[in-house]
């Protein structure tokens, strides 16, 4: 009666064995049973308390929670570092990467940073970058600069009227928004009527045309009889 008595003992001791084994590899391997960098770690929930420098992040699935130590805290957390433990923390609703809870680094679609914050639209005084959704600062233009000289086809003679330009540039916006600022310019007709050294005034020569010609149809006009 004694033999399958123990017999029957040690099977059940064999499965207890094997049993935790298993539970043990399932917590050196699992999602919520990583307690690589652990101090202490369950094979349920994970790691609880984590080494020194390292963050305790924890992960959510539905009502069960697990426990993990990292070096840096996954996208859309960021962390905390407390003396009693390292915690990751979920940034707000609205941010994709945070600095901490009160200042964004990079906003979730469909919104705009500003200042750290992430807004449904950029206020007032501010345009959307495109590729980065920031708001930046409008740029406050300077007043407008003096008028260029006059000039036709790159010379300032030769001619009797030209284009003269100005310009204001952009205010005091900071270097980095400067790229977001346009450059304004206006341009004007302006008159030139000064010849090129070594030519003659445009003007007087076309004057001096025109009354040649017109003697010369005085000249070629037939003259009426009496007239002498």
């Amino acid at each position: 009666m004694r033999a399958p008595l123990c017999l029957l003992l040690l099977v059940a001791h064999a499965v207890d064995m094997l049993s935790l084994h298993r539970r043990k590899k399932q917590a050196g391997t699992g999602l919520g049973g990583n307690c690589t960098g652990c101090v202490i770690c369950s094979e349920e929930n994970g790691c609880s308390t984590c080494q020194q420098r390292l963050f305790l992040f924890i992960h959510r699935e539905g009502i069960r929670q697990y426990g993990k130590c990292v070096h840096d805290c996954p996208l859309g957390f960021f962390g905390i570092r407390g003396q009693e433990a390292n915690r990751c923390k979920k940034c707000g609703a609205t941010c994709e990467s945070c600095f901490s809870q009160d200042f964004c680094i990079r906003c979730k679609r469909r919104f705009h940073l500003y200042k750290g914050k992430c807004l449904p639209t950029c206020p007032p005084g501010t345009l959307t970058h495109q590729s980065t959704r920031e708001c930046q600062e409008e740029c406050e233009p300077s007043p407008w600069g003096s008028w260029s000289p006059c000039i036709h086809n790159g010379k300032t003679c030769g001619s009797g009227w030209g284009l003269e330009t100005r310009v204001r540039e952009a205010g005091p916006a900071k270097q980095e928004e400067m790229a977001s600022c346009r450059v304004l310019s206006e341009s004007r007709k302006c008159p030139i009527k000064r010849p090129c050294p070594g030519e003659r005034n445009p003007r007087q020569k076309s004057r001096k045309d025109r009354r040649h010609r017109k003697d010369r149809k005085l000249e070629r006009r037939p003259q009426q009889p009496g007239s002498q």
